[in-house]
């Protein structure tokens, strides 16, 4: 019988790309989203599409329905409790499998909610399979485009630390991978990239694939959040920012794994080929 699996955050950064890698299995696909009418054409044509939201509990019973397995992904802006009350909601009414998109060190830092929201699923009924992530190559398009873009920097406040980038669509694929093959159940996987770079050696890749000069001005956490205040960021997404910078600053986000590679049966997306990937993007708007 044909599994049913669902996507919360169906068009998020790396909601999407599960999205689509499901979409090529023998599985029904249903992306959860806030409005459904928005939805990009790949999302509608995917699967059945319903109306989510976490803080809105209301939302979850339609969304559960017949639903064998989860891609459970946090939005920063919600809170733990939240999370953890739909994780209780998926296992009354008989949900499976979670896979949590968590991040890269989570089992040893109680001071995140990832920590946290870990020990609540490890400790229901469902099986489980943790996906910690390093950080997405998508945040320098996401983020810190309009640096690249108007400024010909990469603005960040990462020191000379090195951090093990990973692409998006990596751990897209991954999630549809441990959903849909045996294998993967109770089990954590720390997903990197094949290698940890610096910002300055980043800099230099964008510099080539771009074909303009991209500096890498190595700004204090000070410079950083002046900037993005001026922007108009939260001050919480700042703080956050400012915190996984400095995990790289300290040089605790150059850790490289093998788990890409075993779940992709393929070596994971190097920055160079995320670069050339999005390059027209990295271009300012005619």
């Amino acid at each position: 019988m044909t599994e049913v699996l669902l996507v919360t955050g169906a068009t998020g950064t790396v909601g999407q790309h599960a999205v689509a890698a499901l979409a090529d299995r023998d599985v029904a696909v249903k992306s959860g989203v806030r409005n459904p009418k928005t939805v990009s054409t790949e999302i509608a044509d995917a699967g059945a599409v319903v109306a989510f939201d976490f803080t809105k509990p209301e939302t979850w019973g339609d969304a559960l329905v017949d639903v064998d397995g989860v891609f459970l992904v946090r939005p920063p802006a919600v809170s733990e409790a939240d999370i953890n009350s739909f994780v209780d909601a998926a296992a009354r009414v008989g949900v499976d499998h979670v896979a949590y998109l968590s991040t890269l060190g989570a089992e040893k830092n109680v001071l995140i909610p990832h920590h946290r929201i870990e020990k609540h699923i490890m400790g229901t009924d469902i099986q489980y399979t943790l996906l910690r992530s390093s950080f997405f190559m998508q945040n320098l398009l996401e983020v810190h485009r309009p640096d690249i873009v108007e400024r010909n920097e990469i603005f960040v406040p990462a020191g000379r630390g090195e951090t093990s980038f990973v692409d998006a669509r990596d751990i897209g694929e991954a999630a549809a991978v441990v959903l849909t093959e045996s294998g993967h159940t109770n089990r954590a996987y720390d997903l990197t990239g094949p290698e940890a770079l610096d910002y300055g050696t980043v800099a230099t890749i964008c510099s080539d694939v771009l074909d303009r000069p991209i500096t890498y001005p190595n700004p204090s956490l000070l410079a950083f959040a002046r900037r993005m205040r001026r922007r108009g960021k939260p001050l919480g997404f700042i703080a956050l920012m400012c915190g996984i910078y400095t995990t790289a600053r300290l040089g605790l986000a150059a850790r490289v794994t093998e788990d890409s590679r075993r779940l992709l049966g393929r070596p994971p997306r190097t920055m160079r080929a995320f670069i050339e990937d999005y390059a027209a993007e990295f271009q300012a708007d005619s």
